[in-house]
């Protein structure tokens, strides 16, 4: 028998043949860079994926289950390889990415403490632990994605962190890449609701920790002696407040100490996350629970935000706003789209949407 060529265009037909006993085909379409076909799948989709996969994949395809009643191929493009890309690959550029990322927060941690980074470079030191609590809430975050999509066998990139010199974060978070389609939808729920909560699992001693370190001072108008950020408070973050700190005098607030400020940066960063929009973890959830039906999610919270920019005057809803359009509202379904998530799974659904109604804070940011 003739080795396929991975780079020859196999017809519909040739493909068609591979799907005998898995999927009966009654037609089918050629779109870009896909094969469709329409018919009737004729074994549970894990087991279709387990023969189908192997079949094609000398083709250079990958198949999606995307209804009892379609089944599409989408090509690659590129010969596969025999063995998954290390997931180091790459890593001189998340290695120089995470030192400025370092740099960028140690230099935000010291201007927080009344440093002067720029004329005192030693001065750096005195952002340390601002540095080290926000470097390892973020760096826990993206290891729960990283490790989660190893286990399952997803070829991963390492995390690339973002270096932004300006208060009050320092940097604008890390990312890491898919480099291999998600197998099905719990996968898909796993690899996005890991990062939050486990950067979540951090981020509330460190904040209880920075809390225990704060100071209660009097709220006094500046008077024109410059402007004084205040940062707003979530639900969940008040309720550390109360219960570390306590009831507070009337005329008085708490002044952060830099560890407690990485917390509450921490946990607003995993309420950005759980947005169910686009690439976001909450996107990944909210389509690995509803499917198809997740844009109605989708458009409902892109409201939601409008209300909170309304209410609040943040303007800061409005640039998430178009982060989200312009990342696009569509979300690529998993190799296999039918399989629902399990009583397990829809808990920790549940789970996720509680914490985003804890941690979101309508107006994060405010001047006095």
């Amino acid at each position: 028998m003739r080795e396929p060529n991975y780079f020859e265009h196999a017809g519909p037909s040739v493909l068609g043949q591979e799907l005998t006993g898995i999927f009966d085909v009654e037609d089918w379409q050629v779109l870009n860079g896909l094969v469709r076909f329409r018919g009737r799948l004729l074994v549970e989709p894990g087991a279709a994926l387990a023969l189908l996969s192997p079949r094609v994949a000398p083709y250079g395809y990958v198949p999606m289950i995307w209804s009892p009643q379609e089944i599409a191929l989408v090509r690659l493009g590129v010969k596969p390889r025999s063995r998954p890309a290390a997931a180091w690959k790459g890593w001189p550029l998340n290695l120089a990415l995470f030192a400025a990322t370092v740099l960028t927060t140690l230099f935000v941690g010291a201007l927080m403490e009344g440093a002067d980074p720029l004329g005192q470079p030693a001065a750096l030191l005195r952002g340390l632990p601002f540095s080290i609590s926000l470097l390892l809430i973020l760096g826990v975050h993206e290891l729960g994605h990283y490790l989660t999509a190893r286990a399952y066998g997803v070829s991963v990139s390492l995390p690339y962190f973002v270096p932004l010199p300006i208060p009050p974060m320092g940097t604008m978070g890390a990312i890491i890449r898919m480099r291999s389609p998600i197998p099905n939808r719990r996968v898909l729920f796993d690899i996005g609701v890991t990062g939050p909560l486990a950067g979540l699992f951090l981020a509330v001693p460190i904040a209880i920790i920075g809390l225990r370190l704060s100071q209660v001072t009097m709220v006094t108008p500046s008077h024109g002696e410059g402007v004084t950020i205040v940062f707003g408070s979530s639900l969940a973050f008040r309720l550390l407040e109360r219960l570390v700190v306590g009831s507070l005098p009337a005329g008085h607030d708490i002044l952060l100490h830099p560890i407690a400020l990485a917390g509450w940066l921490g946990m607003f960063v995993t309420a950005l996350n759980l947005m169910p929009l686009s690439q976001l973890d909450g996107g990944h959830i909210a389509y690995a629970a509803l499917g198809r039906h997740h844009r109605a999610v989708v458009y409902c919270f892109l409201g939601v935000m409008v209300v909170l920019f309304l209410t609040s005057g943040w303007y800061g809803w409005l640039i998430w706003i178009g982060v989200a359009i312009a990342l696009g509202l569509r979300h690529p379904p998993p190799m296999d789209n039918l399989t629902p998530l399990d009583r397990r799974r829809w808990v920790l659904a549940a789970v996720a949407l509680v914490l985003l109604i804890m941690l979101t804070t309508p107006l994060p940011l405010y001047e006095f």
